[in-house]
């Protein structure tokens, strides 16, 4: 039915296309505007100048930040795809300036997964991307066309996934980090590492994505020398980071970056450097 503002919170500001569907204690915020068939569920808040547009859904107890728009046919804030959530109460919190483009799909969390699924702001998420349930997303993150994110993957800020890549549940991609397209990853990323291939493999640094965002000639230079030693270096991967990491890291916040990553917790070994 055409939305009706008397029951629900609606800012006097926002526009609402009398062919939306806003249903009964949906919060929209200054200066909205929701385009025809629209569908916005009972649990959700929209920020100011959040713009959503023609047949897209945003349902679910979610959460979206100002002016991120949400284009047709996306489905924002739907039940997770995994066979264990059992219709728990789980969230979908999505921050600012984000484009959601057409198709996309994102899910709310289960409760064997902390509950709530979360994206950055300023992203891009082209056409039919999916964010799974659970998956953590920072800022800044670009994901291609029909690029797609298990659940409980964890993906750092600057990040970039090329179109239909596939990273498995539980992986955590490393700021700065770009995966090619067609590619499948399976262990963890280090920060601005570049992988690419069928099967995820790790072909050096992600050079022009550290030029882009403006680090130091120097310090870029000596961490495609780290990345050197630990690809050349017979044991563990993660027993060759310990050993630089007093001789190089304190000198160099993109060396000391790798080092936190790889002592962080995962459920995934790392993605061997070649």
């Amino acid at each position: 039915m055409p939305a009706q503002a008397s029951f629900m919170s609606i800012s006097s500001s926002a526009e609402i296309h009398p062919a939306a569907v806003i249903e009964s204690g949906a919060e929209i915020g200054n200066g909205c505007r929701i385009e025809a068939f629209a569908v916005i569920g009972p649990e959700v808040v929209l920020a100011e100048r959040v713009h959503v547009k023609s047949h897209a859904v945003v349902t679910g107890s979610t959460s979206i930040g100002s002016e991120t728009v949400v284009f047709p046919y996306a489905c924002v804030g739907e039940v997770p795809q995994d066979l264990k959530y059992a219709g728990e109460k789980t969230r979908l919190e999505v921050g600012k300036r984000n484009r959601i483009r057409e198709g996309v799909t994102m899910n709310v969390g289960t409760k064997h997964g902390g509950g709530i699924t979360r994206v950055g702001s300023d992203c891009l998420f082209m056409t039919g991307a999916h964010v799974g349930h659970d998956a953590q997303v920072g800022n800044h993150v670009i994901m291609a066309n029909q690029a797609a994110l298990g659940g409980h993957v964890e993906i750092g800020d600057y990040v970039i996934i090329g179109g239909l890549a596939g990273i498995h549940q539980f992986v955590r991609i490393g700021t700065g980090a770009i995966v090619g397209a067609l590619t499948m990853v399976r262990r963890d990323v280090i920060p601005y590492g570049q992988v690419e291939g069928p099967i995820g493999t790790m072909r050096g640094t992600n050079l022009i994505g550290m030029r882009r965002r403006g680090f130091r000639g120097r310090d870029v230079s000596a961490l495609q020398k780290v990345y050197q030693k630990l690809a050349n270096h017979d044991g563990p991967l993660e027993e060759a980071i310990e050993l630089l990491a007093v001789q190089e890291s304190d000198r160099n916040k993109l060396i000391q970056d790798v080092v936190d990553f790889v002592r962080s917790s995962s459920r995934r070994q790392l993605l061997a450097l070649r």
